[in-house]
C-alpha cells in the first residue's frame, strides 16, 4: 500500500513557491506537530512564524496534567519509543537524563486470567476449549476454508481479522477488542491501517506455542519504552515549548481562515496575515467551521465524511503499594467499559504523591473509554462504572475501592481518527486542495491516519513539513510505504527502534521485584 499523498510529498525537491527567509509561517496547534515544525523552523534560523493554540497549555493530546493530590496523568497511554534518530535526539536535547527505561509488560485480561500480549501468539494460556477454536479458526481461515479465503481478497479489516485469524480469535479477542477500541464496526475500517500495529502468526508458529508451551512475548515496536521521570509525557514537550517560547500564543482560538487574502482571525476579532499555515485542526472541523472564501461545498461534504472516536480517560490514584509490574493490559470483554489500564505509577516513580522515587505508598491506573455514535457513554457514570469494572476484572482487590484517594477524568472529542473504508479516497481530494492554497494540515487529525499517529510520528510530521517547505526534501513519514508481506502484515518501511526485547524476564507465575530502570551517568545511560 502506498499512501496517495507519496507522490505529491516526493513530487518537489525544491522549497515550497510561498517559501522565502521572510516567510510568515502560522502554526495552528501546540501538540507534538506544532512544536516539531517550531523547533524546526527555529534549528533552520527562521524566526518569521507563530504557534497559536486554544488551550492554555502545550503538548495537544500528548499534555499531562498533575491534579492537586498530586497525581500525574497522562491523556491516553502514552509511551516514548521512537522510529527516528531526529526524535531520539531532540529527546536527549530536552529531556537528558531525566528518564526512565521500561521494559514492555503487556497483558490480555480475558477468561478470568491474565494472557500475555500480543493474545493471538499466546492463545496456550486460555481454557482448553478457547484455546481449541482459536486453533482450529486459525488453521481453517490461513488454509483457505474461511468464508474469506485470502486477506487479499479481504474489503475491509472485519473480513481481513476473518481472512487472517479466524472465527476463534476472531470472536474472543480481535472484534471485541477492536470495537472496544475503536467505537466502530470493523467492517466500517479499511484493512490498510493496521501497518506494525496488529501481530499476525502463522500455523507453524502458533501450533509450537500451543504444543511446545513457548511464550512469544516480545513483539512489536515499543517493547522497550523511555518515559520522563517528571511531568509524565507531556513534560517533554512543555521543554520543546519552552525553548521557542516567544513564538507560542496558548489560550488563542482560530475563528476562520480566509483561503483567498490568507489571512487568520482569532476569537478575540484581531486577524493576521500568513505566508504559509500549518494546521493540527481536525480535517472535518477545519472544513465546517474555519476555512471562509471560495471554498468548494462538495469538498466541504466530502470532509464531514472523516469519522473519529471521543474518548475518557479515567484516572484512580490509590494509597497502596502497587500490586504488579506490568506496563499496559488490554480488556476485550464486555464486563468493564475500558479497553486499556495503564500502570502509570510502573513508568516513573515521581507519578504520585510519594515524591521520594520510590512510590512505596500510592499507585495510579490510568484507563481508556472509547465513545461514538455506534458506542454511547454515559458521561456521568463513567467514572462509577470503570470502578465497578476494575473489580470485575480483577484489577482491584475487594474492599480496595476504600483505598481510593483521587479520580481524575479528560474528555478528548478527538481521541482517535478511525481509518475507515472511504477515508484514503477522501484525504485525496481535500490535502492536495489545501497545499494548492499553502495549507498543509498535519497530525493525528490533521492528517487523520492513525497508522502514522504516534508522538513520534506526527512531532516528525511537522518536522518533516518544514524541511520540505524551506529545503526542498521529501516527507517520508506521510508517504509510509507498506510491503506486504507473506502473512498479510503490512511491513512498514522506516528507521528501527534502537532497543528490542522485553517481557522476557516476567514470564507468567514470576515474582518481580523493583521499580524501572532509572536512566543516568551511575548506568551508563
Amino acid at each position: 500500500m502506498t499512501n496517495q499523498m507519496g507522490a505529491s510529498a516526493q513530487a518537489s525537491h525544491q522549497p515550497t513557491q510561498a517559501w522565502s527567509p521572510s516567510a510568515r509561517v502560522l502554526i495552528i496547534g501546540a501538540g507534538p506537530t506544532g512544536l516539531g515544525a517550531g523547533v524546526r523552523l527555529a534549528e533552520l534560523g527562521h524566526t518569521n512564524f507563530r504557534i497559536v493554540d486554544r488551550h492554555p497549555y502545550a503538548g495537544g493530546l500528548a499534555a499531562s496534567f498533575t491534579d492537586e493530590a498530586g497525581f500525574t496523568w497522562d491523556i491516553g497511554g502514552h509511551v516514548m519509543f521512537s522510529h527516528y534518530e531526529y526524535y531520539d535526539r531532540l529527546f536527549e536535547r530536552f529531556m537528558g537524563e531525566e528518564f526512565s527505561l521500561n521494559d514492555r509488560e503487556s497483558w490480555v485480561r480475558i477468561f478470568d486470567r491474565w494472557v500475555p500480549y500480543p493474545f493471538q501468539n499466546n492463545i496456550r494460556y486460555l481454557p482448553k476449549q478457547a484455546a481449541y477454536e482459536c486453533l482450529a479458526g486459525l488453521i481453517k481461515a490461513q488454509t483457505g476454508q474461511g468464508e474469506i479465503k485470502s486477506h487479499k481478497d479481504a474489503a475491509n479489516f472485519g473480513e481481513f481479522i476473518d481472512a487472517v485469524f479466524g472465527e476463534g480469535i476472531a470472536k474472543h479477542f480481535m472484534r471485541p477488542y477492536n470495537f472496544k477500541v475503536w467505537a466502530h464496526p470493523p467492517e466500517m475500517m479499511n484493512k490498510q491501517w493496521i501497518g506494525e500495529r496488529v501481530a499476525v502468526l502463522d500455523i507453524d508458529r502458533a501450533l509450537k506455542n500451543v504444543i511446545l508451551e513457548s511464550d512469544d512475548f516480545g513483539w512489536g515496536p515499543n517493547n522497550r519504552f523511555k518515559y520522563p521521570l517528571r511531568g509524565g509525557t507531556g513534560e517533554f514537550y512543555r521543554r520543546m515549548a519552552d525553548s521557542i517560547a516567544d513564538h507560542i500564543d496558548l489560550g488563542r482560538s482560530v475563528a476562520s481562515v480566509d483561503v483567498d487574502a490568507r489571512i487568520v482571525t482569532y476569537g478575540d476579532g484581531s486577524r493576521e496575515g500568513y505566508d504559509i499555515l500549518i494546521s493540527a485542526v481536525p480535517l472535518d472541523v477545519l472544513w465546517r467551521d474555519i476555512l471562509t472564501g471560495d471554498v468548494p461545498d462538495p469538498l466541504r461534504e466530502r470532509a464531514q465524511q472523516l469519522k473519529h472516536s471521543s474518548g475518557y480517560m479515567v484516572g484512580i490514584g490509590i494509597k497502596r503499594p502497587c500490586p504488579s509490574t506490568k506496563s499496559w493490559m488490554y480488556f476485550p470483554e464486555d464486563n468493564c467499559p475500558f479497553y486499556r489500564v495503564t500502570y502509570l505509577s510502573n513508568y516513573s516513580p515521581y507519578m504520585t504523591p510519594d515524591q521520594s522515587g520510590k512510590n512505596a505508598t500510592h499507585y495510579s491506573m490510568l484507563c481508556e473509554i472509547s465513545e461514538s455514535e455506534h458506542k454511547p457513554v454515559d458521561k456521568d457514570r463513567v467514572v462509577q462504572s470503570t470502578i465497578l469494572g476494575l473489580e470485575k476484572a480483577g484489577m482491584l482487590d475487594p474492599g480496595e475501592r476504600n483505598h481510593i484517594t483521587d479520580t481524575w477524568i479528560y474528555h478528548a472529542d478527538y481521541a482517535y481518527p478511525t481509518p475507515s473504508v472511504e477515508r484514503d479516497e477522501i484525504l485525496s481530494d481535500i490535502i492536495p486542495w489545501l497545499e494548492q492554497r499553502s495549507i498543509y494540515s498535519r497530525g493525528r487529525f490533521g492528517m487523520w491516519k492513525y497508522e502514522v499517529a504516534n508522538t513520534d510520528h506526527t512531532l516528525m510530521q511537522g518536522v518533516e513539513l518544514v524541511n520540505r517547505i524551506a529545503l526542498g526534501e521529501p516527507e517520508t513519514t506521510i508517504g509510509i510505504i507498506y510491503q506486504t508481506t507473506e502473512d498479510g502484515r503490512e511491513a512498514a518501511v522506516h528507521d528501527r527502534p534502537g532497543h528490542a526485547g522485553s517481557g522476557e524476564k516476567r514470564l507468567a507465575g514470576q515474582v518481580v521485584e523493583g521499580k524501572p530502570d532509572i536512566a543516568g551517568k551511575a548506568s551508563g545511560r
